[in-house]
């Protein structure tokens, strides 16, 4: 498990210009969540969010491996493009489902982006899944998507605090005005099928701890009783709530089907440019 480096400052863009500043919100759009473990995506022309593994057949294997199924590449390592080639299928792949649809040309894409993704990680993946999607990708940094997956009000002064577990990276957030205000990550070597692991909840924890004393102290108060929203799919685990909420000693509550309020995230703000402009990762 190793700490991901906190991304310098950066003021937010004054508008996602080029995906969705002064268009109809009812043109062809593509919500895009790629995740470590799993790709989700919903299209303006689609009834249900398509979820499939983040992994594509490698471009280099020849035949079958020895159990008869092709050899298998996952492009996303760490919420971060690890394969540039591989995810640029990963993402033809996912588009796929859009065509289908009839959301096709598409207008513009809103994809998640982890809030420790340093500069380079974010061009890689907004040049793939631009390349895929013939329009330019707007970057929106996913637990700020998640938040507002999650219902919350993100533009409000007071501070939020949220922890998006995901399979390969843990990202805790303050989140104030429409910003994430403050935040720190875990990337993940190995996780099961039941959740993180002892030694992984336990750094999670204490993670999501500091990020509390970091605040403010005057803010401290607003946040203690806002509580912690947790999202993703480690947001099922009752240990890990159960762990924030003896060490926290504040209200903790996993959203309602956790692992999709990311990409509820991005469809809403797809349909909502001017709040989009207000949380676009794109300068980072």
């Amino acid at each position: 498990m190793n700490t991901a480096p906190r991304p310098t400052a950066a003021t937010t863009p004054s508008g996602v210009r080029h995906a969705t500043a002064g268009r109809d919100t009812r043109q062809a759009y593509v919500a895009l969540d790629l995740g470590t473990a799993r790709t989700r995506s919903l299209s303006s022309g689609g009834f249900a969010i398509a979820d499939r593994p983040s992994a594509v057949g490698s471009a280099s294997a020849v035949g079958s491996g020895p159990d008869g199924t092709s050899a298998q590449v996952r492009p996303i390592r760490h919420g971060m493009v690890a394969d540039p080639g591989a995810c640029l299928r990963l993402v033809h792949l996912v588009l796929r489902d859009a065509q289908l649809s009839g959301a096709w040309p598409l207008e513009r894409v809103l994809t998640g982006v982890p809030v420790a993704a340093t500069a380079s990680d974010r061009r890689a993946l907004s040049t793939a899944v631009s390349e895929a999607a013939g329009c330019e990708a707007t970057l929106v940094e996913a637990p700020l998507a998640a938040a507002v997956g999650a219902g919350l009000d993100i533009a409000d002064p007071r501070p939020y605090l949220l922890l998006d577990v995901g399979a390969g990276i843990v990202e805790a957030v303050a989140v104030r005005g429409g910003v994430v205000v403050d935040a720190a990550a875990l990337q993940l070597s190995a996780t099961t099928g039941t959740g993180l692991l002892p030694y992984a909840m336990e750094g999670v924890v204490d993670m999501t701890a500091a990020l509390l004393r970091r605040l403010p102290e005057h803010l401290r108060p607003a946040a203690r009783e806002n509580g912690l929203t947790v999202t993703g799919g480690g947001a099922q685990q009752e240990q890990l709530l159960q762990r924030l909420r003896a060490v926290l000693r504040i209200p903790v509550s996993a959203t309602p089907e956790p692992q999709h309020a990311t990409i509820r995230g991005l469809t809403r703000l797809c349909l909502q440019p001017a709040l989009a402009g207000r949380v676009t990762a794109q300068g980072r």
